[in-house]
């Protein structure tokens, strides 16, 4: 069973709008990889700067096999950043608008 972090947008968007998401990468990251994964909660309800919550982010990630980019990841520094790490240390990524017949999960 791999464990999942999932980078995603959140800008303007309602906490019942960011689960959404995330329920839906859960299930295109199973069947993308044909198998279970155990979601690692990054979702975090404390009031931090936008750097502390970055950090926070980060260390989730930190704990990953594999890493899931929600639409419109590429235009957030935040989640730029993330992928970058992600893929610097040789976690998997898997970007949203994956076609399952197309999409190589990458990693370095």
């Amino acid at each position: 069973m791999k464990k999942l972090f999932i980078s995603q947008p959140m800008v303007d968007k309602t906490d019942e709008e960011i689960l959404k998401e995330r329920e839906i990468a859960v299930l295109e990251v199973k069947q993308l990889l044909n198998e279970e994964v155990v979601l690692i909660d990054s979702f975090c309800n404390e009031e931090l700067t936008p750097l502390g919550y970055l950090a926070y982010s980060i260390n989730c990630l930190s704990m990953a096999d594999v890493a899931y980019f929600s639409k419109g990841w590429q235009d957030y520094r935040g989640c730029t950043i993330e992928y970058d790490c992600a893929r610097k240390y040789g976690i998997k990524t898997i970007l949203s608008e994956f076609d399952a017949h197309k999409t190589i999960v990458k990693k370095d």
